[in-house]
């Protein structure tokens, strides 16, 4: 969402904007927001330890409720499939507030993969005003289901802005490194299922001992009751969860991408970096018809096969290895700004 407040902000004869933070994620969201030079006009500061779903949505729903009452907003955005994103579209539309939703139309068709991110974004879209498209693939699943072509627009994703933001302040490439960069965090995949992918990996590690695996930790516990087998593995590093400038560096630097991340299946594509997306869905799946990413789920053998075929092969990387992103070109934010002033814009093409 950053680049589309620091875009509204440069319009302040049309545009008049309050930064709301739920921190549902605190200790993500501060570098992440100090790293744009922005900070919450309204900090609700919700998080609280081991809270489940239930006990968020209803802090959400309550806080955010007064925040609307207070401001009263002509128009809400809110961004992508987080609990606070449904939560706040279903408040907003309960006042007969418009809501906007920004990254509209992301399915994989499972509610319970990814979960509960599916159902989330669903509800969103469904009482969404404005629906701000990634790409075209998401504006079909959207007309699909009967929104309408004079609510909807495809803008590409603000993450390729927030991206080529961060890259053109810190343009000196990283050096060449045998990188392998590692992220996991999916709710469905706590327990076994991201212990297989664990095991495949330290696996991994050892068959590529010159190889440096980075692994910045998610805080979420149950990440890290799932790690005893990489902890063992002299090369893979487990690093506290960092700002979004490094991993962009990391994103530069390395040669091979595991995630189960959906914002960095949409990152990796600008370096030109294979992506093993560690989920049995994706939705996302324009990086897998492009041949940038490749689903590879949960299971050990074939996360170790794949990667492994990459890590060796020449040929079979440099398919993958191809740089240009679907999902943006870095002018969402623009569009967005255009659209919500009631300008024509020209759609991002994918």
């Amino acid at each position: 969402m950053a680049p589309i407040v620091l875009r509204l902000r440069k319009e302040p004869a049309v545009f008049s904007v309050t930064l709301c933070a739920t921190a549902q994620h605190r200790d993500l969201l501060d570098s992440a927001l100090a790293l744009f030079g922005l900070r919450p006009d309204v900090d609700l500061d919700l998080m609280r330890p081991e809270q489940t779903l239930n006990e968020l949505f209803a802090r959400v729903v309550a806080s955010v409720d007064r925040c609307l009452a207070e401001e009263k907003p002509d128009w809400v955005l809110v961004q992508g499939d987080t609990t606070t994103v449904m939560a706040t579209a279903l408040c907003a539309f309960h006042r007969r507030i418009r809501v906007a939703h920004v990254e509209a139309g992301l399915r994989t068709g499972d509610l319970a993969n990814p979960f509960p991110e599916e159902m989330n974004r669903r509800v969103a879209d469904l009482v969404s005003t404005l629906h701000f498209a990634p790409t075209p693939r998401s504006a079909d699943r959207l007309r699909a289901e009967g929104v309408r072509d004079t609510h909807l627009h495809v803008t590409g994703n603000t993450v390729v802005d927030a991206l080529s933001w961060i890259a053109a302040a810190d343009p000196a490439p990283p050096a060449a490194a045998k990188l392998v960069l590692v992220t996991s965090h999916r709710r469905e995949s706590f327990g076994e299922p991201m212990r297989r992918a664990f095991r495949a990996i330290a696996r991994l590690a050892r068959r590529f001992p010159d190889h440096d695996f980075v692994f910045p930790v998610h805080p979420n516990p149950n990440v890290a009751a799932a790690l005893d087998e990489l902890r063992r593995v002299d090369n893979v590093r487990l690093v506290e969860p960092v700002d979004y400038r490094q991993l962009v560096r990391w994103l530069r630097a390395a040669r091979l991408v595991l995630t189960d991340s959906g914002g960095i299946q949409e990152e990796a594509p600008t370096f030109g970096k294979p992506v093993l997306v560690l989920r049995e869905t994706t939705e996302r799946p324009e990086g897998v018809e492009r041949g940038v990413a490749c689903l590879v789920g949960t299971d050990e053998r074939r996360i170790f096969d794949k990667a492994e075929q990459l890590l060796t092969d020449d040929d079979a990387y440099a398919a993958m290895a191809k740089a240009g992103n679907p999902y943006g070109d870095g002018r969402a934010a623009d569009r967005i700004a255009g659209l919500l002033a009631g300008r024509e814009v020209t759609p991002f093409a994918g």
